[in-house]
């Protein structure tokens, strides 16, 4: 039999669809496997079943709900393709409206922001300013956000690490929208008004590249460039030349269930445990695996099991996770979860000032 059949790694080869993407259609309903090995729980497919599973991705690309792609594979194997072109034609119409009242909700914005008396822009200052950073302090700092950085060469604004100086304080801040990583650092030598910068990713990787020890480095703002000088070493360039959001903003959240957790155990925990693939493409309008996770009753937040839909339960990119736990490069970390809706915070336990959150992904039921 499995001679005749493809396996489920050969199904998401040829598919177009992953491994875990496959999983979960099975678990949906939507694509059942031909035949699951009752001893080892492996998933195989028919032949026939290679061209359902690239017209599902398709369909999912488009973002067709579940319910509607179930009829479109159950109508689209029959002689009478009515219902499926009703379906199809019906998801066009709404994703017509859907972008017609983006377009006018968008319009409005516009119209408001360009009506705003003060916009909001980076404090910049015309003087030279100078200050010297500990380099372990900026170290920390950096490898505490740079996984955060933008790659999105739509919003450049992103693509840096934005410097935010106030009084005896370095904020050091990276954010892509769907995540957004804050650190600190103290300084010596800066007497006057506020001022940001947004370094840009690849000049702020040369500057981490400089600090290999524990003495303090001068960082210096002139005018639109920057530098940071470690003894005869430098590196230096220009700044980007746009707005950051206003992240103190952001921050804000509501309070959450905060739960210590030992970072190798989770992290072991979340790399091994069921993934699910988001339904809703909220995430730069790509699929991504997702971890789960819910509070449990004795207090601790844990990655649910598969077929755990809890009302409760909050569902994060899973990639994104990982690296969140790694920047925040402690055995143990507070992990901050609110609502399903609400962020989820990743905090040091000797800094809280340190610390990343993540945009939770909405589950399809």
């Amino acid at each position: 039999m499995e001679s005749e059949m493809r396996g489920i790694g050969e199904m998401a080869r040829d598919s177009g669809l992953s491994v875990s993407a496959l999983r979960f259609y099975d678990g949906a309903g939507v694509l059942v496997p031909a035949w699951v090995d009752p001893v080892s729980g492996y998933r195989w497919y028919g032949s026939q079943q290679l061209e359902e599973a690239r017209l599902l991705a398709r369909l999912r690309r488009a973002g067709m709900p579940l319910a509607d792609i179930r009829l479109v594979l159950a109508g689209s194997s029959g002689e009478d393709t009515d219902l499926v072109r009703k379906l199809l034609q019906t998801h066009l119409r709404r994703l017509e409206l859907g972008l017609s009242d983006a377009r006018i909700e968008f319009s409005a914005v516009r119209a408001l922001l360009e009506r705003r008396e003060n916009p909001m822009t980076l404090l910049r200052t015309a003087s030279t300013v100078r200050l010297a950073v500990s380099t372990a302090e900026l170290a920390a700092a950096l490898d505490a956000v740079r996984f955060a950085a933008s790659t999105d060469p739509e919003l450049p604004m992103l693509g840096g690490v934005l410097f935010d100086i106030e009084d005896e304080t370095l904020h050091v801040v990276a954010t892509d929208r769907y995540r957004m990583a804050i650190a600190q650092a103290g300084v010596t030598g800066h007497g006057g008004p506020r001022t940001q910068v947004i370094v840009p990713s690849p000049l702020a990787d040369a500057m981490r590249a400089l600090l290999s020890d524990d003495a303090a480095v001068q960082f210096t703002v002139d005018g639109d460039r920057v530098a940071l000088e470690a003894g005869d070493r430098q590196a230096a360039g220009q700044v980007l030349d746009h707005d950051f959001p206003d992240y103190r903003r952001l921050i804000r959240l509501p309070a959450g269930h905060r739960a210590l957790v030992d970072v190798r155990a989770f992290r072991t925990a979340v790399e091994t445990g069921p993934v699910r693939v988001s339904e809703v493409r909220e995430q730069d309008g790509v699929a991504c695996e997702l971890s789960v996770l819910k509070i449990a009753g004795d207090g601790t937040v844990c990655v649910c099991e598969d077929g755990d839909d809890g009302q409760g339960n909050i569902a994060v990119n899973r990639e994104f996770l990982l690296h969140a736990l790694a920047a925040g490069a402690r055995d143990q970390l507070i992990l901050e979860v609110g609502a399903p809706t609400a962020p989820l915070a990743i905090r040091r336990t000797d800094a809280e000032d340190t610390f990343s959150i993540l945009m939770p992904v909405r589950l399809e039921n």
